[in-house]
């Protein structure tokens, strides 16, 4: 069973330092920084994010497990993402663990550094991944709108 998570020292710096990037456009370009809001509070969270694009397709995935954005995420149904000024507003929703599993995939292979998060590493194949879907949510983005 993969490790739960626990923001250590190293997320502690790390990710003030990655939103940073992000507000000045240094940062990766499948980067960006994830805005929700509570579902009872309301209060505004932000947290740096590694979009996947697949098919097409761009997906959302919470690599460390159903942390607070992701359950914020599910039921709102829409987030906020920020890039270097430029804000989106997306409509997502989840998917199925067989759509989830190629993209899980795919996240592992290009952000490594989640791997003691996952049961799995990204050289098996997807079917493996299919058991993993539901401790690691993904949403697919259905609709976007740029933030005027």
């Amino acid at each position: 069973m993969a490790k739960p998570f626990k923001k250590n020292l190293l997320h502690r710096i790390v990710n003030p330092l990655m939103m940073l990037a992000l507000r000045f456009g240094l940062a990766p370009s499948r980067s960006r920084i994830l805005v929700t809001r509570g579902r009872r509070t309301g209060k505004q969270y932000e947290t740096p994010i590694n979009l996947v694009e697949r098919d097409g397709q761009r997906y959302l995935v919470s690599p460390y497990g159903t942390e607070g954005w992701a359950r914020n995420a599910r039921a709102a149904g829409q987030v906020g993402l920020r890039r270097r000024g430029q804000d989106e507003d997306v409509t997502i929703a989840g998917v199925a663990p067989e759509e989830a599993a190629p993209v899980l995939k795919q996240y592992l292979g290009e952000n490594p550094i989640t791997k003691p998060y996952f049961d799995h590493d990204a050289s098996q194949p997807e079917s493996a991944f299919v058991a993993e879907a539901p401790g690691h949510p993904v949403f697919r983005i259905v609709d976007s709108r740029p933030r005027a």
